[in-house]
């Protein structure tokens, strides 16, 4: 039998029977004891975050996650690596990043990146997949990484291999000392399987990012506002069984405020955005995103996309917006829904009500098809 699955255009949110200056709300995410003005990361995408990016970001109030698998600790000159990427054919851009990738990582690299972060004042956060974490987050943590991220497009507490020694997350969380996120899975059950292990943290969503193709090269996904309502349905299930809070994290698929809001009333304590990112003046991918993912070897399941240099970042965060069609301005757009909804903070945006609308970019929207 097949379940219904609703994504952002299939759902609206109901105003509140009180409302609140928007002011009032606090946005403010917390992982563990660190806090941030900005329930947003930024994606360990190469063409997002940068080491100069990820101190853009976090002077902002969010948190830049950088891949430590990327061009970044490749290469000690990456520049005319990010332009080879760029100014690539489109039928040409794949093969092109599988060489450039298929350079080694080097460990003294992964240290000079995140001391380059960290000697900005700014928290570090890094990411890295469930192979190299064992090997890769001892280094970044001695070199000062605040947060340690393992994260590959779909990842569970239980995987098997012919390894002799898998990577075993209660045991990593033991040996490290700074929070832990992982990620990333779509549903319940895997979600508290994971906070059962001691993670801080848990990254939402598979497919839905403009740079995937997962769902065409696999067919796997599941749209984001249902796999966000079962993952923090498992948090809230931990916290009252536990009492220990895991934070949500919506991954991908986020292209307007709107987007950003149902993503709260969804579930999520933060969310982390690559795209809309992607599109502003300080992101290294020059107008161009890709995912992490485009790079494999033998099953690419991603592209290089161009999505354009829109605006600076501080425009996107938090206006002034130009447009009228909510991709500028997310931290405006989030606060006037929680005065909407009255929440006075992100958890008691989700006590907020949604409704199924699936007519919602069509109902009295007559003039706005053509755009």
């Amino acid at each position: 039998m097949l379940e219904h699955a609703y994504g952002y255009d299939d759902v609206a949110i109901v105003p509140g029977e009180f409302t609140i200056n928007p002011e009032l709300a606090d946005t403010k995410f917390k992982i563990n004891e660190l806090e941030f003005d900005l329930p947003i990361l930024a994606s360990a995408m190469d063409a997002v975050v940068s080491p100069s990016f990820a101190v853009d970001f976090s002077k902002k109030g969010g948190l830049g996650v950088l891949n430590l698998e990327g061009i970044y600790t490749k290469y000690e000159d990456y520049s005319e690596v990010l332009e080879s990427i760029i100014s690539s054919e489109p039928d040409k851009s794949t093969s092109i990043m599988q060489q450039v990738y298929n350079q080694e990582i080097s460990e003294d690299l992964i240290a000079k990146r995140v001391q380059e972060i960290k000697s900005n004042n700014v928290m570090c956060a890094v990411s890295i997949t469930p192979a190299n974490t064992k090997r890769l987050s001892p280094i970044a943590i001695e070199a000062g990484a605040d947060v340690i991220v393992v994260q590959s497009t779909v990842t569970t507490p239980r995987h098997f291999s012919r390894s002799i020694t898998g990577l075993n997350m209660t045991e990593l969380k033991k040996q490290i000392k700074v929070p832990l996120i992982v990620g990333n899975c779509v549903s319940y059950n895997v979600a508290l399987e994971f906070m059962h292990t001691g993670v801080d943290g848990i990254l939402v969503g598979v497919g839905p990012g403009a740079a995937c193709t997962t769902r065409e090269v696999t067919g796997l996904g599941v749209p984001q506002v249902t796999a966000t309502l079962d993952c923090s349905r498992a948090r809230d299930s931990y916290f009252e069984e536990t009492g220990r809070y895991v934070s949500i994290i919506t991954d991908g698929g986020i292209r307007t405020g709107g987007d950003f809001c149902k993503s709260f009333t969804s579930g999520a304590d933060a969310v982390m955005i690559g795209t809309p990112l992607a599109q502003t003046q300080e992101a290294p991918g020059n107008g161009y995103n890709w995912g992490m993912a485009t790079a494999d070897r033998s099953l690419p399941r991603g592209t290089r996309v161009s999505v354009g240099t829109k605006w600076n970042l501080e425009t996107l965060l938090n206006g002034p917006s130009s447009t009228s069609d909510g991709t500028q301005n997310f931290m405006g757009a989030l606060k006037n829904c929680m005065g909407f909804v009255g929440a006075y903070s992100i958890r008691d945006m989700h006590k907020a009500k949604m409704i199924i609308a699936p007519s919602i970019k069509t109902e009295g929207k007559f003039f706005q098809l053509g755009k």
